[in-house]
């Protein structure tokens, strides 16, 4: 019998009373209401540990689910920082910002678009690197063209100069003349040679950067070339110190003041070098008294293997070396030019 209703039995029915056989049918049917009571109860129990642990279970993966939503949105927002993110409503700041997914959709809607756009800039990007290709295929054509010709001239020379022997060995003919054109051929090819290397590796080579005196640079580039008697080279005191290559400098002197003293016409030459100060930068010039340049050519000047007039000794890239350095400088080069009267040269180096 349930404790229970044992005990309750006991405390309000004589023993008497509990043998009468109609109360003790009574008294078992109500024990039994008791036990299916207690067995129904367990099962409640149960029930309700299993659904607690199923709500536990529940709550700890959306609790998971949340944090893995909440740094998906701090990646996002991570995102916008590494993208510099900013115009949203209100013009809040960056530091501030705080993006719901409606916002971030925005967001990764916009730089969809941007990214198609970058797609686009690259395929003209990739057209001018064709252009730029077939450009280059052409500097080489004109290289090839450039360099094939003193050969030729060297192939000629020796043919005609093989001819002169066989003809006669007591007659000298045209033979020492021809020796000569021969050597100014090779020289010329050396020079353009020389020139092409230069060139192309300007951007390349890199060599120490330094305080550098322009008048020492001056000095040494004029002790290294062989001036004309009816030339005068005019120096300005007190240029200034320039943070360069030497060896890049003394190559952009070197070509313009070249290019001045091969085409001074006049019978008494003056190259004159000086500099003026500009707000950030140094603005030099090389004036000479020459033929003179026209207008229509001032661009074309500075352009590869580009000359005005057949110059045996031209090669047509000094200018475009000049060029080449003062842009590596950030500097900007140009001329201003009246025929017959003479050319200025300018260029720009950063103080």
């Amino acid at each position: 019998m349930n404790s229970l209703l044992k005990h309750q039995v006991s405390k309000y029915l004589s023993n008497k009373n509990v043998s009468n056989e109609d109360l003790v049918a009574f008294i078992d049917a109500v024990n039994r209401s008791y036990e299916n009571f207690d067995d129904q109860y367990l099962m409640q129990q149960r029930a309700m540990s299993i659904s607690s642990e199923e709500l536990s279970e529940a709550n700890t993966r959306l609790r998971q689910e949340t944090l893995i939503q909440s740094n998906l949105i701090d990646k996002l927002n991570n995102v916008i920082e590494t993208l510099k993110f900013h115009g949203l409503p209100g013009e809040e700041k960056r530091d501030t910002l705080n993006l719901d997914g409606l916002k971030l959709a925005e967001f990764i809607d916009k730089q969809t678009k941007d990214i198609i756009d970058m797609n686009e800039q690259r395929e003209k990007l990739l057209n001018t690197l064709e252009v730029q290709n077939q450009e280059l295929s052409d500097y080489a054509y004109l290289v090839s063209h450039d360099l094939k010709s003193p050969l030729r001239s060297i192939d000629a020379l020796t043919t005609w100069l093989n001819q002169e022997i066989e003809e006669s060995e007591s007659e000298t003919g045209n033979k020492s003349e021809n020796l000569k054109l021969i050597r100014a051929n090779v020289e010329k090819m050396d020079n353009l040679i020389s020139g092409i290397l230069n060139y192309s590796t300007i951007n390349k080579n890199k060599s120490q950067i330094c305080d550098l005196s322009i008048n020492t640079i001056l000095n040494e580039v004029l002790l290294s070339f062989s001036i004309p008697d009816h030339v005068t080279v005019n120096v300005s005191k007190n240029l200034p110190i320039i943070n360069g290559d030497k060896f890049r400098l003394k190559q952009l002197f070197e070509n313009l003041i070249d290019n001045a003293i091969k085409y001074i016409d006049k019978e008494k030459g003056i190259i004159d070098i000086g500099f003026t100060e500009q707000s950030g930068y140094w603005q030099f010039y090389i004036k000479d008294n020459g033929k003179g340049i026209e207008a229509p050519y001032f661009e074309k000047v500075f352009k590869p293997f580009q000359k005005l007039e057949n110059n045996h000794n031209a090669t047509g890239i000094g200018l475009s070396i000049c060029k080449k350095i003062v842009s590596a400088y950030d500097g900007k080069i140009w001329l201003e030019s009246q025929l017959g009267k003479g050319s200025i040269f300018y260029f720009t180096l950063k103080k």
